[in-house]
């Protein structure tokens, strides 16, 4: 049996170095990270690695289910995709497994509620705009990676992964850019 972390973190100026340690001291051997949105699968190739690689007896740990996702549809489908392979799916905290029957129930009810507070999250944050932009103030979202530098390396022959880690982006941000030409 193998324990195998995931963490994740929604935006690249997110930091996720307390899920790994914390993933770690659980006594994942494996631990896989990345800086993507949890609202759906699409794009979280680190996650869909491990889905591929867990085999019978091995678990998948994750610190809180809104690190597994957001939206309850998902959060069921992966849990399902590892019990297919044999696998058990543990969120730290609060502790819940699907080791037992109990944790299956759990598990629904906290995706449900995560999916709920995605809601309210997109809710405020929309409030917020449209308040800001009737007194004026609102300058859109922040650019976090350099565009320009995106299209001028790949322009010179660099490789999406290179550019990626040279930005100190995913390599579906530097697609998204490269496609939005």
């Amino acid at each position: 049996m193998t324990k195998i972390g995931y963490a994740r973190v929604s935006t690249v100026d997110q930091d996720f170095e307390i899920q790994q340690q914390r993933l770690k001291a659980e006594g994942c051997v494996i631990v896989r990270s990345e800086k993507v949105s949890g609202a759906s699968r699409d794009g979280r190739t680190e996650l869909a690695t491990i889905i591929e690689f867990l085999r019978e007896g091995d678990e998948l740990v994750v610190t809180r289910l809104d690190r597994l996702g957001r939206d309850t549809r998902d959060v069921l489908n992966i849990v399902h995709d590892c019990e297919q392979r044999g696998a058990f799916v543990t969120i730290l905290d609060p502790h819940v497994s699907t080791r037992g029957e109990m944790g299956h129930l759990i598990l629904t009810v906290l995706g449900m509620v995560a999916q709920m507070e995605r809601r309210f999250i997109k809710e405020r944050q929309r409030e917020g705009i449209e308040k800001a932009k009737t007194i004026g103030v609102y300058k859109g979202g922040k650019v976090r990676i350099d565009h320009r530098r995106i299209r001028e390396m790949s322009a010179l022959g660099t490789s999406v992964t290179a550019i990626a880690k040279e930005i100190g982006c995913s390599r579906m941000q530097v697609y998204r850019v490269l496609n939005a030409k």
